[in-house]
Formats: C-alpha cells, sequence, structure tokens
C-alpha cells in the first residue's frame, strides 16, 4: 500500500477514535491565502478540504481550527498544490469586537453541530442508561452477544466517522454552556468499550469459519 495511504489511514483512524479537545490557552492554527479567478477550482476544493478538516471561516481567505490541526493542513495544502500561496499563523485566542463564542458560532455554524451531536444522542443513548458512567463501571457490565455487537459498533462508527471531522475539538471559551458535545464523545467512547472487542470476536469467529 502507498505509504501516504497508510497515512491518512492512521490520521484518520485518531480523528474517529482518539476525539482531542482544545483547552482553553492553547494555541490556534489560522491559514491565509489568495488564490485568483484562474485557479478558481483549487479555491474551491479548498474551501471544501478546510471545512472537511474543520476549519472554520472567518472570512473568504481567512480561516481558523484548533492548533492541533496544523500538520493535517499542511498536508492539505501540499496535496492541492497551493502551499505557496497560503501562509499559516500559530496564534493565541483572536481578539474579536463581539464574545468570542458568539463569533465561534458564525464561523463554525455551531448550531449545524449541535443538530449532529444531538442526533447522535438521541440514537445511541438508549443503549448506555447512564452515558456518563466510568469505564470501572462499564467493565462490569455482562459482554455484549458478539454479532449483536458488531451490527450495532459497525452502524455507530459509520453515524459517528464524520463528527469529528466538522466538530474540530473547540475550548470551552468559543462555545455556548449547554454544548451537547461532550456528552456525544463520552458516549461514543462508552459504546466502544462496550462492543468493539466483542465485535472484534464475532469477524475472528466468521473468519475462522464458525
Amino acid at each position: 500500500m502507498d505509504p501516504a495511504a497508510v497515512t491518512e489511514l492512521e490520521r484518520g483512524d485518531r480523528r474517529i477514535f482518539s476525539y482531542r479537545g482544545q483547552k482553553d490557552g492553547e494555541p490556534w492554527c489560522l491559514v491565509s491565502y489568495s488564490l485568483p479567478e484562474v485557479d478558481r477550482s483549487k479555491r474551491v476544493q479548498l474551501r471544501r478540504t478546510l471545512t472537511g478538516l474543520g476549519f472554520g471561516a472567518v472570512t473568504d481567505g481567512l480561516w481558523i481550527a484548533p492548533g492541533h490541526l496544523h500538520a493535517e493542513v499542511e498536508d492539505a495544502l501540499a496535496a492541492l498544490e497551493v502551499r505557496e500561496r497560503a501562509t499559516i499563523f500559530i496564534t493565541q485566542t483572536p481578539l474579536t469586537a463581539e464574545p468570542f463564542a458568539q463569533a465561534a458560532a458564525q464561523w463554525w455554524e455551531l448550531d449545524r453541530l449541535v443538530a449532529r451531536h444531538t442526533e447522535f444522542l438521541d440514537r445511541y443513548e438508549q443503549y448506555v442508561p447512564d452515558a456518563l458512567r466510568t469505564q470501572q463501571a462499564a467493565s462490569s457490565q455482562p459482554p455484549a452477544d458478539p454479532r449483536e455487537a458488531f451490527v450495532l459498533w459497525l452502524r455507530c462508527v459509520d453515524d459517528w466517522k464524520t463528527i469529528p471531522y466538522v466538530d474540530p475539538g473547540l475550548p470551552a471559551s468559543a462555545l455556548p454552556p449547554d454544548w451537547p458535545g461532550m456528552r456525544s464523545v463520552e458516549l461514543f467512547a462508552q459504546l466502544r468499550r462496550s462492543w468493539a472487542e466483542p465485535a472484534r470476536s464475532h469477524v475472528r469467529e466468521v473468519a475462522a469459519g464458525k
């Protein structure tokens, strides 16, 4: 397999299964670019790529995301062959005229992200009576049926996998007080502890012809 593809798959797994939230006070990554009309198609691709990485649009040519996405945007700019047309700034929290959370709500369309997290919670909280219970308590639960766990885990990952890309893990200062994101992150982690290993057991059994 192409080493670049392996790197991309590994990065995707980290994004999906190891949610990285930004803490207040950690740096931000700003990307400024200028592409002429003759490069309109690349400009459209770049906007789509930045959105897919979890960047918010401050203005047409200025985008922002948590600093931990620095490496991902470097690779994306290089892949689109526009690295020389962009400047990356690693900076502290921008000083906005309005409260920072109010600005962030516009840059990331937080209402849309709330809807994505809420949909996931509504669909899967029924499988965990207390979605916030500790890993130790969860480990005392009886193991799930492997076949059922496989079906549920497959659906769960499919429903979850795009959320960490549109939600880059913003800090508390950028979020409304009733933000459902961490609840859904914790729920996904709980379901992974409950279903992932039984699901793998089912795959091993099927592969072995049992």
